[in-house]
């Protein structure tokens, strides 16, 4: 595949799913990459998304059809999957279409978060688990999982804040929305968890130092944290740092 450069050269494209911190950070080193064309695609879930550098694409593939001919049809060499850890629909479909095509396709993941001495997490494997676990563990809680989860939390016997980037189309009386984008201070989570009286902390394990904080300051609060596994990947090749996914791309792009 690839494509001719002004100087008859082949330019070899790159697929960045991205969406995360780390898929912005490696389109702008790839971007650096001689002989290199990058192609950020966004889901276009996030009304106001921070944009990468380069080439970027917004909006969905239509399964994995849409993504085999989208791929096929702008020449793509590479993919590099780096969405949300909980992203598994994309990232089953970008596994689906590359095989396919046979195409070379990397997982880009950073890494989970590790309970540390003091803190009071409880694993469940799904949003429905978590919202069964937090009656015993408390009554106030600050909601980190994302907009589209909130009505699965739906209980009148509890209190809700629920923080996300963009608001719910619907949300229940006891539910309060805080609208709001990471990073986050610690001191910041500490006076917003003392400020609403919060004792229950629920979050994804999407790991990373963009949300950390909150972890942080239930542990120095002694409050309990429900968190919700990753969904797990499909066999595809992983990485876990931009420099080891943008050593993946030089090789199997050919650049220096």
């Amino acid at each position: 595949m690839g494509f001719s450069g002004e100087d008859g050269g082949v330019t070899r494209t790159v697929l960045v799913l991205g969406g995360t911190g780390e898929a912005r950070r490696l389109a702008a080193e790839l971007a650096e990459v001689p002989g290199l064309r990058v192609v950020s695609s966004l889901a276009g879930r996030v009304r106001e998304p921070v944009l990468p550098v380069g080439e970027v694409r917004i909006g969905g593939f239509g399964g994995v059809a849409g993504l085999r001919e989208w791929l096929r049809d702008n020449r793509v060499d590479l993919v590099v999957d780096a969405t949300h850890p909980f992203a598994a629909t994309m990232t089953g479909n970008a596994a689906a279409a590359t095989a396919e095509l046979g195409l070379p396709l990397l997982v880009l993941r950073r890494p989970g978060w590790t309970e540390q001495p003091g803190d009071r997490w409880h694993w469940v494997s799904s949003i429905a688990e978590a919202a069964e676990a937090l009656p015993a563990l408390g009554r106030r809680v600050l909601l980190t999982t994302g907009r589209r989860d909130l009505p699965a939390f739906a209980n009148p016997d509890l209190w809700f804040l629920s923080r996300s980037v963009d608001p719910p189309e619907h949300h229940a009386s006891n539910v309060t929305i805080l609208l709001d984008r990471g990073p986050y201070t610690v001191d910041g989570e500490l006076e917003l968890l003392r400020a609403n009286r919060i004792d229950v902390v629920v979050s994804k394990d999407s790991g990373g130092e963009q949300t950390a904080a909150k972890l942080t300051a239930a542990r120095r609060l002694g409050l309990p944290v429900v968190l919700v596994r990753r969904p797990p990947l499909p066999a595809a090749t992983t990485a876990g740092t931009v420099a080891a996914a943008v050593e993946w791309v030089r090789r199997g792009s050919g650049a220096g």
